[in-house]
């Protein structure tokens, strides 16, 4: 058989490092398909939805930093994939999606199955371009390789199934393509204005994202000097919060009253490496403001920022420090430190299983999952409640590493990004799905995967039989709770019905075994714990009209005819007054 255009391609993803394609098979993917097959040096993961090829791909590509790649056939193929590569894009991991089409005779003519996918997936990319030609297909794809490394983003390849059939020729996609990396440092003036900012201020704050992956040793020398009390963003857990003594939490809609009176109080604030998108939760619109961003354009979208430096955390961080005055006053953030150490405390409190408890608490079930995980375990996360609970109980050491959709929002995606996670990192290396029955209950083919791929994932549901992070926010907009409860399911038999280790959990003396068990298991497991319906996951700072919205809901709720709900409310969170 003479080499075809995708042999070819196929060849160029090889000797670029690229170990294994997410999707499903196709009649306009065949061609490529086939290559694999031919080829065998990659391998062909394959899933029980397009939308979670595309997250898996993601969770791979968070994990290694490299390219992953994705492949659906043409029109309601690839089209499953626009979730999962929106959360590529917003959470800036490096994907390749190769979207087969149609013939490309038959483009424009509402053939069978035809969608325009370079329209498509425009906003949702890096870059997006259909070939024309089966000659132009080998300068696209290296186009499309680097652009995705190099701006750490998704990009997207269109080519019509025939083309990929099409004789192909070798020597033209002979470069391999590998991601880069760059030290980039603000000019002088720049640098020379940020340190005038922060050596006039007594009160300095540091907020620090996922801009900070790598930087932990740097940011820690500024905050040292600076006397800063250092707030995280959530996707900035996993690179600030180990071994951190300036470490005041999360601030945000999940994050601790500490983290909310760091940003509060401070007289600047040092952004580093972030784009939190809460307004609400920055400093008065009178506090100077210093943002570090390798996107320059991304500076300045949520608060007014004094001096802007565009440069990569690490380098601009070390570049900064040696211009700092070392502050010697303490006090601020010795204040802050020390109510963190309160408020964790009260957190750590809500963990404890008592015996003659009628529910089980999330808290509960994260906190041991916390203490079973190894000391590098892949955390991925469902949107909701699960995240929550992720942010507040999950310990990062340096090693863990704790992914989700946060900036995108999407539901459904820990069990397919667990499944990128486990691929990318081995069976010696555990990955951790902790999703939520509605996320789980709309991917739950996936559950098979594990299986047919033999991947040990291992998957906590909080099963609370309803879609409980809805609900929390209809109860602060005074909204009676409907249309979210869900079936009463169990998921461990539906695990064992799949082929794989499947247990559930009612009660807290019971969790410990469990887990035991599931993370010894040397498959893949799953434990269904059936968590308290009514948990509130509070705000750090609860405001008047979130109090005036609860009130009505609790009002309206009476005067529908379902005050045991509230009855149980109640009775399920008294133990959180000491931290309102």
């Amino acid at each position: 058989m003479s080499t075809t255009v995708a042999d070819c391609v196929v060849e160029a993803l090889a000797a670029s490092g690229v170990r294994r394609v997410y999707g499903l098979p196709g009649d306009s993917l065949n061609g490529f398909t086939d290559a694999l097959r031919r080829n065998g040096t990659i391998r062909w993961a394959h899933v029980r939805h397009e939308e979670s090829a595309a997250f898996a791909a993601a969770g791979e590509a968070a994990v290694t930093g490299e390219l992953a790649v994705v492949a659906g056939s043409c029109g309601p193929g690839n089209l499953h994939f626009i979730n999962g590569l929106y959360d590529a894009q917003r959470s800036r991991v490096p994907v390749l999606a190769i979207a087969a089409h149609i013939p490309a005779e038959e483009i424009g003519g509402e053939y069978f199955q035809e969608t325009h996918p370079q329209e498509l997936f425009r906003e949702c990319s890096v870059y997006t371009e259909l070939a024309a030609t089966a000659e132009q297909v080998p300068r696209l794809l290296r186009i499309a390789m680097r652009t995705a490394l190099e701006r750490r983003g998704v990009s997207v390849l269109v080519v019509p199934g025939n083309m990929l059939l099409a004789r192909g020729d070798l020597a033209a996609f002979s470069h391999p393509v590998r991601a880069t990396t760059s030290h980039i440092t603000p000019d002088t003036a720049a640098l020379e204005a940020a340190a005038d900012v922060l050596n006039r201020a007594e009160r300095v704050t540091i907020l620090g994202g996922a801009g900070c992956q790598g930087a932990h040793d740097e940011v820690m020398a500024l905050a040292g000097a600076l006397k800063s009390p250092i707030v995280h963003a959530l996707r900035g857990k996993e690179f600030l919060e180990y071994d951190n003594p300036y470490d005041v939490g999360l601030t945000g809609l999940i994050g601790y009253s500490s983290g909310y009176r760091a940003m509060e109080h401070c007289d600047a604030l040092l952004m580093l490496g972030t784009d939190f998108p809460y307004r609400p939760f920055y400093p008065p619109s009178d506090v100077p403001v210093v943002q570090v961003d390798i996107r320059g354009e991304h500076i300045g979208r949520r608060v007014g920022v004094k001096v802007p430096l565009v440069g990569t955390v690490k380098d601009t961080a070390a570049a900064l420090l040696p211009l700092i005055r070392a502050k010697g006053d303490t006090k601020f953030l010795d204040k802050l430190t020390g109510h963190y150490r309160t408020v964790r405390s009260r957190l750590d409190d809500l963990t404890e299983a008592k015996r003659s408890a009628s529910v089980m608490h999330p808290q509960q079930v994260a906190a041991a999952v916390d203490r079973h995980a190894s000391a590098d375990a892949v955390f991925t996360a469902d949107v909701g409640t699960p995240t929550v609970w992720a942010a507040r109980y999950l310990t990062m050491n340096g090693r863990r590493r704790l992914i989700g959709s946060f900036n995108h929002g999407s539901m459904a995606n820990a069990l397919p990004q667990a499944i990128g996670a486990q691929c990318a990192s081995g069976p010696g290396r555990q990955a951790v799905a902790l999703c939520g029955d509605g996320g789980l209950s709309m991917l739950l083919g996936e559950l098979i995967t594990l299986r047919h791929l033999d991947l040990p994932v291992k998957v906590i549901v909080f099963n609370n039989q309803a879609l409980s992070f809805v609900e929390l926010e209809m109860k602060a907009g005074g909204i009676v709770n409907y249309g979210t409860e869900l079936e009463d399911l169990d998921f461990g038999a539906i695990a064992r019905a799949v082929g794989i280790f499947g247990a559930r959990v009612d009660r807290a003396e019971q969790l410990e075994e469990t887990l035991q068990k599931a993370f010894a298991h040397e498959g893949p497991a799953l434990v269904d714990a059936r968590t308290a319906r009514q948990e509130l996951s509070l705000p750090p700072n609860i405001t008047f009209e979130q109090m005036k919205g609860f009130t009505l809901f609790a009002t309206r709720t009476i005067l529908t005819g379902r005050g045991d709900e509230i009855v149980e409310l109640a009775k399920t969170n008294l133990r959180q007054l000491p931290l309102m």
